[in-house]
């Protein structure tokens, strides 16, 4: 392989500035609630290895898709993700492209059934964002919604109304905007038979162990908890895949994608590789279970400090239903004054500005409901948060 150590004055500059810069450069604590905070170690991994990817003398961002070098980054993805997760044979992972959203549309081409209804336990932006993809000529029902309480809560297991003959059944688990978290599938059994449960779970993925068996299919955006935007994964039980009519587009047939390794067409290279990085990251830390743990610590720290406000902070949902990666809530403006004398969403604006001064960035709420949000995905630390609940107690203070 020919090398050279020769570069030009410009080049020269650029590299010892880009060194400099390595050693100098200030982090935030990141709150934003996607594309979200990565690991540190991954990002140092990400930076050694970004001109020369183990001696193949590329970056990852180069190299064909179907080199041996890629083909290896891509199955050891699949591998360590399989591993993590307990996923059986009896399921496929592939790497799409189009994000989440992708799915929404994608899952009803493939999984539906004629005469047989999408049954969907409405709760937030994400499931209102599936149900207006099937309103364009899918069979669907809403099996239970709680949009009347403005999806503060999750629906109670005995409000659901399945259909007797549903193709599938449409959850989101974990509602980014809301604020809320399913703690257990609902069980599609008992009422509806064998009906695959299909999970958005952009949000939650890889926060916790989780039975993949209880599910027909899951597909998340890595952009929270598994790497950069760019790539979604999805894991579908095989048998389903076949339910899809042979004269669907190619590409969004995910028979096409199973069968191909997730390399029929040039996939997100780089965001594969850094899902590789991240899920070893993971794994580095215990696993599943570890990080289960510290996302329990972190959201169980925030909570505390908004129960123990006397009201300065309230978070609007109800505790059964309470998401521990995106905690929502509002700031009231102070002990003793009315609440609706106040500004308080002036006050709220002041509390972002104050807080990414101090460092903490992303954390108002989705332009769509306002208050406040902090998501804590997998890379975000008990450091990050132990700064956080400081910074409320001091913004407390200083108007209580």
């Amino acid at each position: 392989m020919a090398t050279t150590k020769r570069h030009t004055k410009e080049e020269t500059h650029a590299v010892s500035h880009a060194t400099v810069s390595a050693h100098t450069v200030k982090r935030v604590f990141n709150f934003n609630a996607g594309p979200a905070a990565l690991p540190l170690p991954v990002l140092e991994r990400i930076r050694e290895e970004l001109l020369d990817w183990r001696g193949s003398g590329m970056s990852v961002m180069e190299m064909s898709h179907r080199s041996p070098e890629f083909e290896s980054i891509n199955a050891a993805a699949e591998q360590k993700l399989r591993s993590l997760l307990g996923i059986s044979e009896d399921y496929a992972v592939i790497f799409l492209q189009g994000g989440g959203s992708m799915q929404f549309t994608m899952v009803p081409m493939n999984l539906c059934l004629p005469g047989k209804p999408v049954d969907v336990l409405h709760t937030g932006a994400w499931t209102a964002k599936a149900i207006g993809e099937l309103k364009k000529g899918i069979l669907h029902n809403i099996a239970a919604s709680t949009e009347a309480e403005k999806f503060a809560r999750l629906p109670h297991f005995d409000e659901i109304k399945f259909s007797s003959n549903a193709s599938y059944v449409h959850i989101c688990t974990n509602n980014t905007i809301e604020g809320t978290q399913w703690t257990a599938p609902p069980d599609t059994g008992p009422k509806t038979g064998d009906v695959p449960l299909v999970a958005d779970m952009s949000s939650d993925i890889a926060s916790r162990p989780i039975d993949v068996n209880k599910y027909g299919l899951i597909f998340a955006g890595a952009q929270k908890n598994l790497g950069p935007s760019g790539v979604t994964v999805v894991i579908v039980r095989k048998d389903l895949a076949e339910r899809a009519d042979k004269n669907l587009p190619t590409l969004l047939q995910y028979r096409t994608h199973i069968k191909e390794k997730s390399l029929y067409h040039t996939p997100p290279t780089f965001a594969v590789y850094v899902v590789g990085l991240v899920l070893e990251w993971i794994e580095s830390l215990g696993g599943i279970l570890a990080i289960e743990k510290r996302n329990e610590a972190k959201a169980r720290l925030l909570y505390d400090a908004i129960e123990a406000s006397g009201g300065f902070y309230v978070c609007p949902v109800e505790k059964s239903s309470r998401s521990k990666m995106n905690v929502v809530f509002r700031v009231a403006g102070g002990v003793g004054r009315s609440a609706a004398a106040q500004d308080s969403e002036a006050i709220e604006r002041q509390f972002a500005k104050e807080a990414a001064a101090a460092g903490l960035v992303g954390t108002p709420g989705h332009r769509s409901v306002g208050g406040m949000r902090i998501s804590l995905y997998n890379a975000v630390t008990l450091e990050a948060v132990e700064a956080l609940t400081s910074f409320m107690r001091e913004f407390h203070r200083t108007r209580g």
